[in-house]
């Protein structure tokens, strides 16, 4: 008898746990929702208007957008001072608003990170609302995160989706090349700069989601970015086949950018 009532209140433990957790989740989407927004590029001349490129979030004091530097268009990030390559065709952060249609805004590249991925936009016109960044140490594996974005634009909708999961591993960015063979002109460069730690997660990304945040779900603070290309890239490229891991750069390295604009 003893047995059996322990195994039923660990059972309604759990399940009190999970519940809590749902709650912990539903909060999250309710409040952090309003504070994405989809990265692309404007041109009056185009057919749509806005083509999407990946996902961002509001940081600083709302008028900052953070995102992953390979999101921006490629004459930008070839150079950035000269965006005459640009022509008519501009950054911009389409801002999501309910069962309005969403609204498209000028944005201008402040700060990148090139190493990480990660860019910094300046938003023109009213600041949105920003997300608080959590500290430099604050992801520990198995921590329960949820990612928000937009996977595959706007074939869904541009609605921000959220996906749960765990920090399931805190790894490193670049394997060890197996022989000389093997190594490429970016495999060099990577070895050069020195390898840092990523959030290995078990919740599905898609194409879309690169730039949008990694959320601590108890806190409601964002612990990452997410990262679609660099990461698989780096990780990735020793695999026969390619795998449903999805990875996000550490907010340290956002902190930091924030920190030397």
């Amino acid at each position: 008898m003893a047995m059996r009532r322990r195994t039923f209140v660990s059972a309604g433990a759990a399940l009190l746990g999970q519940a809590a957790l749902a709650a912990d989740l539903v909060e999250l989407v309710a409040a952090r929702k309003p504070s994405l927004c989809a990265v692309g590029t404007h041109n009056p001349l185009d057919s749509p208007r806005f083509r999407f490129r990946g996902s961002g979030f509001f940081v600083g004091d709302g008028s900052l957008v953070a995102t992953c530097w390979h999101v921006l268009p490629e004459a930008q990030r070839e150079n950035s001072p000269d965006v005459t390559k640009l022509g008519l065709t501009s950054i911009a952060v389409l801002i999501p608003s309910g069962d309005e249609p969403p609204e498209v805004r000028e944005a201008e590249l402040l700060a990148a990170d090139r190493t990480h991925d990660l860019a910094v936009l300046r938003l023109k016109g009213r600041p949105g609302l920003p997300v608080p960044l959590a500290g430099d140490d604050a992801a520990r594996e198995g921590m329960e995160v949820a990612l928000m974005g937009f996977p595959i634009g706007g074939v869904l909708g541009f609605k921000p989706v959220t996906h749960r999961g765990i920090v399931a591993s805190i790894v490193v960015s670049a394997l060890p090349t197996p022989n000389a063979t093997r190594l490429t002109e970016a495999s060099v460069a990577r070895l050069r700069e020195g390898s840092f730690e990523l959030l290995q997660l078990d919740a599905t990304a898609y194409p879309g989601n690169s730039g949008g945040p990694l959320f601590d779900v108890q806190t409601q603070q964002v612990v990452g970015v997410v990262n679609m290309v660099l990461l698989k890239g780096n990780r990735e490229s020793a695999l026969s086949q390619p795998t449903g891991i999805t990875y996000a750069v550490p907010v340290r390295w956002l902190s930091a950018l924030l920190a030397r604009r």
